[in-house]
């Protein structure tokens, strides 16, 4: 992403950051929430907390998973063998069995007792087996490493599976269970108070820059939007606006925060965008400058499409 900005890196004195603050943009969660998946979120986020304490994998990416991968628990697997994660039987495998199709018509699939005994295997088959170590070197709250991790190391053989974990995570806001404010016993009071602590302990310095005729920061690790607005006197309500998140949406190292309203299509010469791995319309609408539902509409796609590695978006 950084090669992109490189050469319309200008330093901007602060006075011509403030007068772009103006009119509000459109939330990234612009469509309705399956009550179905909401449900799901309520049952097992204590759960996947739990194993995340313990194993080091992301709540947000066990949720993700198991509704992904059992339909909300509703899918005839999950409800036949209580098994949420799509996991087979593979060689080795000494439990209980059943069959169902998938990459061939009677495929091996894992068959627990309960559905508590899926998640114990599913983060036991992620920890403890040689294929997954190296998404262990990344950090807890780095959900989107993780599902591109996971599609790369052959999870799945979906080529929009970490689209599809990056999505569902963003759209239900999951990765609040990776943070350790949201953990169990601490109450949202005291997670304000933690916030306005950690705020005000640290000072952060950014470069304005301009791209697309936007202003822009790139953020660095540990950044929120919070000291973001308190560095450059904004309301915090209004960065998220411009950037089209609801509150509390984390971000990571190299992301872009634009202090203004996004355009409605991309400047030239950029025409089109070809999908990568672990992008989502959000990512891209960030990387272009563009306001999110217009990259939809520019593209006649419905809020539920989800890129695929290799897809071909219009721009403008």
């Amino acid at each position: 992403m950084q090669n992109l900005f490189r050469k319309y890196r200008y330093i901007l004195p602060l006075f011509v950051v403030f007068s772009f603050l103006f009119a509000p943009a459109h939330h990234l969660s612009a469509q309705a929430r399956v009550s179905t998946y909401e449900n799901y979120i309520r049952k097992y986020s204590d759960l996947a907390i739990e194993h995340m304490e313990k194993y080091k994998i992301p709540a947000s990416i066990t949720l993700a998973q198991g509704i992904l991968e059992s339909g909300a628990g509703m899918s005839d697997l999950a409800r036949r063998s209580n098994n949420h994660f799509g996991i087979k039987c593979h060689r080795g495998w000494d439990g209980g069995t059943v069959y169902a199709a998938d990459d061939t018509p009677n495929d091996c699939f894992r068959k627990y007792r309960s559905v508590e005994d899926s998640y114990q295997d599913h983060s036991e088959f992620l920890a403890y087996g040689s294929r997954y170590k190296t998404l262990f070197d990344l950090s807890v709250t780095d959900y989107k490493g993780w599902a591109r991790g996971l599609q790369k190391l052959g999870y799945a053989t979906d080529r929009a599976y970490a689209n599809k974990l990056i999505k569902l995570i963003e759209d239900y806001e999951l990765y609040r269970f990776d943070d350790k404010k949201y953990r169990k016993g601490v109450s949202r009071k005291e997670r304000d108070e933690q916030r306005k602590r950690e705020v005000a302990r640290v000072t952060w310095t950014h470069q304005p820059y301009i791209t697309h005729g936007l202003v822009y920061v790139v953020a660095v690790d540990g950044d929120t939007f919070a000291n973001i607005a308190r560095e450059f006197g904004f309301k915090e309500k209004d960065l998220l606006k411009f950037n089209e998140v609801p509150e509390d949406f984390p971000l990571s190292e190299g992301d872009i925060v634009y202090f203004q309203k996004k355009k409605t299509r991309a400047d030239k010469p950029y025409e089109f965008h070809t999908v990568q791995v672990g992008e989502s319309m959000y990512s891209i609408s960030q990387k272009y400058g563009i306001q999110l539902r217009n990259l939809y509409r520019l593209n006649k796609k419905s809020y539920e499409y989800i890129p695929e590695e290799g897809d071909v978006l219009k721009l403008r």
